[in-house]
């Protein structure tokens, strides 16, 4: 297939740019034009053209895109213009702006003009900036030509930046960035108006009602002991951070505190009242989202926005802000999204993944088989927290077990998993929750040796020495990162050991980029273990996508489940074929036990 390298220019002005809409906004927007276009095919000379839509229709449509690789720098933006504005849809879809991420990872800022500066590529141009406000009819031939100039270096360059980068990139997730950017640019589901606007009346209702309450008692609110034992009972625990001014540990209730900030995004309504209140910010989450979901079914399907490797364990994140990774469970939002007419929506959720590849990883081999064979995990770590039989162990006790499995697997302490308990609606004595995270720790003793070898592989990748990972081979410590059975890496830049203030130990840190910053980040084995489970389980997942890919139309992820569209008369055939291709073990896990659970529905949410 050919290669086609692409790159629009658009107009833009204070007020209509992607700084303010987003770009499904931005896109199908009636101010919307196309200033120019460049493509390059292969190695040829860059080719530019400007004229209107008929005209660059008709020059778009000289290249085979149906029969090529449509390469992009962000090309969220770039394929969305292609198949909105001129129905045009490329065989495949890639995106240097993805891989990146992948590479260099989600924070090392991948603008394209800090790409080519990193890698030696060249320079990109400034004339864009002299494009604001202006509509293409308002270039002067000679403003039109440097224009052209500038996209054909801006091709030019991500042209460059492909080829450095495709060598670095495994084809699964050159086929998994094609997967995620069409979710967005070929939009296909469709959203029900009816159920937006009763869902939005409801929000809006029960905001004023507890907003009402909540100013009644502003002491309630700007207190910070107060503000706290109100998020406690709403089942959140309140973000702390160390006081710079005393050293001490703290409320984190700042408007720059991100912990306290991310709760605007939680999944209770309630609590994202609270902490808006407290911010001074006028709507919730639930409101705007909603609002903005209306917004989108006034202008036609829902495109699905997806950050590929959001994380740097490559897991999917939210963008253009619709973030789908943190619907409540039953949000009405759901039901709004819509297969398409003479089809099925099918939601196949992975089952505790994490859970099993720890113990898969761990060499936990009891709690593997238990696994494999079907057995209730929880109930049985019920029995050995309660010292009851297995059939005498109650919801109750079987919801701690639950909560233990899936919590303790990566080192915490009693501390932590007794807020976490709580936030559950589970009240426990911090000696209790003590014994129950001894209790895991003795009953699962390989999980607790592979921490140990968690902080080893630190110790390795400090001094960058190889060294083993886990059982079955799957990771390695090498010079480079953890390496993934895929071929991509978990990277820890400017890993060292530094003194930690609170408990005088010597601890390992790294920096994560965050902006124009570097933020040093505490790490430990079991932090570390948690990080490469994750990324195993995200690895699962995406060859999963793939294999359904095949048959059925993917249209989203999130977290650990995969949404895909299937028609009606054979909707019984397909959800089989979806469960098989998540329970399907990997080539590289071939012992590593996975279930999953499905409904079908004519939306999302059933």
């Amino acid at each position: 297939m050919d290669i086609l390298n692409i790159d629009f220019e658009t107009y833009y002005s204070l007020k209509f740019s992607l700084s303010k809409l987003t770009t499904e906004e931005y896109v199908r927007a009636p101010q919307f034009e196309t200033i120019g276009v460049a493509v390059k095919r292969n190695d040829e000379e860059t080719q530019w053209f400007s004229g209107t839509k008929a005209q660059t229709k008709r020059w778009l449509d000289k290249w085979d895109w149906a029969n090529s690789v449509a390469v992009a720098h962000n090309a969220m933006f770039d394929m969305a213009i292609l198949n909105w504005r001129y129905d045009i849809r490329p065989k495949r879809i890639v995106d240097t702006l993805s891989m990146l991420r992948a590479i260099d990872g989600p924070h090392a800022g991948n603008s394209l003009a800090k790409a080519v500066e990193r890698y030696g590529l060249g320079e990109k141009g400034t004339e864009v900036i002299n494009a604001l406000g202006k509509r293409r009819l308002d270039f002067t031939d000679e403003d039109l030509e440097r224009y052209g100039e500038y996209c054909i270096n801006d091709v030019e360059l991500t042209h460059k930046l492909f080829e450095v980068l495709a060598p670095l990139t495994p084809v699964s997730e050159l086929r998994l960035i094609d997967l995620t950017i069409k979710m967005f640019t070929e939009p296909v589901l469709e959203l029900d108006k009816g159920v937006l606007r009763a869902h939005l009346d409801n929000v809006r209702a029960k905001k004023v009602k507890l907003m009402d309450a909540i100013v009644a008692d502003r002491d309630a609110l700007m207190s910070n002991p107060k503000l706290a034992t109100l998020l406690e009972s709403l089942g959140v625990s309140p973000p702390t951070k160390i006081s710079a001014r005393t050293g001490k540990e703290a409320f984190a209730f700042a408007k720059s505190d991100e912990g306290f900030k991310a709760l605007l995004e939680h999944a209770d309504p309630r609590v994202q009242a609270v902490v808006a209140a407290r911010l001074g910010v006028k709507s919730t989450l639930e409101e705007t989202r909603t609002e903005r979901f209306i917004n989108i079914a006034d202008r036609g399907p829902l495109p699905v926005p997806l950050r590929y490797y959001a994380a740097h364990t490559g897991r999917w994140g939210g963008d253009d802000k619709v973030n789908l990774q943190n619907l409540p469970r039953k949000s009405p939002l759901k039901k709004s999204m819509l297969a398409p007419e003479g089809y099925v929506f099918i939601d196949c959720d992975s089952s505790q993944i994490e859970a099993r590849t720890l113990a898969w990883l761990a060499g936990q081999d009891d709690l593997v088989d238990a696994f494999n064979l079907g057995e209730d995990v929880y109930k049985i770590m019920a029995t050995a927290i309660y010292e009851v039989p297995l059939d005498e162990v109650t919801d109750a006790q079987r919801f701690v077990g639950k909560t233990t499995i899936l919590g303790c697997g990566y080192g915490m302490g009693a501390v932590k998993f007794q807020a976490q308990l709580k936030t559950f609606g589970v009240s426990l004595p911090s000696s209790e929750c003590a014994s129950i995270v001894y209790k895991y720790r003795d009953q699962f003793d390989h999980i607790p040796l592979l921490w140990e070898q968690g902080d080893k592989a630190l110790d390795a990748l400090m001094s960058t020495r190889t060294a083993p990972l886990g059982k079955h081979e799957a990771v390695l410590v090498d010079t480079f990162g953890i390496k993934l059975p895929n071929g991509m890496y978990l990277r820890y830049d400017n890993l060292r050991k530094e003194r930690d203030k609170k408990s005088g130990r010597d601890q390992f840190v790294y920096d994560v980029k965050k902006g124009y910053s570097k933020l040093p980040t505490y790490i430990y084995g079991g932090k570390l273990i948690e990080n490469v489970c994750q990324a195993l389980a995200r690895i699962i997942i995406g060859e999963q996508m793939l294999m359904i890919a095949r048959k059925y139309r993917v249209v989203m992820t999130v977290h650990d489940a995969v949404g895909a569209l299937a028609p009606v008369e054979e909707a019984d055939k397909a959800r089989a074929f979806v469960e098989a291709c998540m329970r399907m073990r990997p080539k590289w896990a071939p012992t590593l036990p996975l279930n999953c659970e499905s409904k079908i529905g004519a939306s999302y949410g059933g």
